[in-house]
């Protein structure tokens, strides 16, 4: 990969991977905009990693509080950590089910194309809006139960197209249920935790299968700049939320939607 290549995917990635805006759907894009050749699953590993290290340090009291959690129900207890843990177990499963069969059947690989990304980037964007303006902001984080996290864990599901947006969808979800926007926001950056994890696992068992794995320099800078640049989007997200809405995340999704379209029909 050039540098400039490798800048763009790390950075890219970084920037959208938490931001509703889908991340995978930029870096589907990125080599048709670049006219480069597919990154590869060793620089999707080492981004996606730089990601997971970003949201673990920002959150990093609540994940101390799920391992906390975790090591209660070993103990056979049943705390406020402990069902923290649950909560974001039970919200994950639902796209890890659906994520294997899609995956391990070759299903996704039709759904990777512009004309899905373009139109599900304006479809779920547009719903965003919608439910954003339209729901109340009635609950908090504390209050989020296992029949709730399991809808969103649901809707969670939906990610798997390309251009829907993991965080997307799932922050629509949550304050569909009427969760603050903050909130809605925290609770999907927990669950990107464990899927994150999961991708890369499942990633990095094929690679390692198949005799690909190559980690070395260019592996590391793209880990490296996708945790700052994934690191910068989710604080400056938490903090605009506190007084303001989703709404230039649809604006954004819009103009890119009605960009693709243009370019796949003009």
């Amino acid at each position: 990969m050039s540098l400039l290549h490798l800048i763009v995917v790390a950075v890219v990635q970084g920037l959208t991977e938490f931001l509703p805006v889908s991340s995978s759907a930029h870096l589907i894009l990125v080599p048709l905009a670049g006219d480069w050749p597919d990154q590869g699953p060793t620089i999707d590993i080492a981004v996606h990693l730089g990601t997971l290290g970003a949201v673990v340090l920002y959150f990093r009291q609540d994940v101390a509080m799920m391992l906390l959690g975790l090591l209660a129900l070993l103990q056979g207890q049943l705390n406020a950590n402990a069902r923290l843990f649950l909560l974001i177990v039970l919200g994950t499963l639902p796209a890890l089910a659906v994520g294997y069969v899609l995956v391990s059947r070759g299903y996704l690989v039709h759904l990777r194309s512009p004309v899905v990304i373009a139109w599900t980037t304006i479809l779920f964007g547009l719903l965003l809006w919608v439910v954003d303006r339209m729901c109340l902001r009635v609950n908090r984080m504390a209050q989020l139960g296992y029949g709730g996290i399991l809808l969103i864990g649901v809707a969670q599901t939906l990610a798997l197209i390309p251009g829907t947006s993991r965080s997307g969808i799932t922050i629509t979800a949550a304050r569909g249920l009427g969760y603050e926007r903050s909130d809605a926001a925290r609770i999907s950056l927990l669950l990107s935790i464990p899927i994150i994890l999961a991708a890369a696992l499942y990633t990095g068992l094929d690679v390692v299968r198949s005799g690909q794995l190559a980690l070395g320099l260019d592996a590391l800078v793209a880990a490296v700049l996708a945790f700052v640049a994934a690191l910068l989007a989710v604080a400056w997200m938490m903090r605009w939320l506190r007084h303001a809405t989703y709404t230039p995340f649809v604006v954004y999704r819009l103009i890119l939607g009605a960009g693709l379209l243009y370019w796949i029909y003009a």
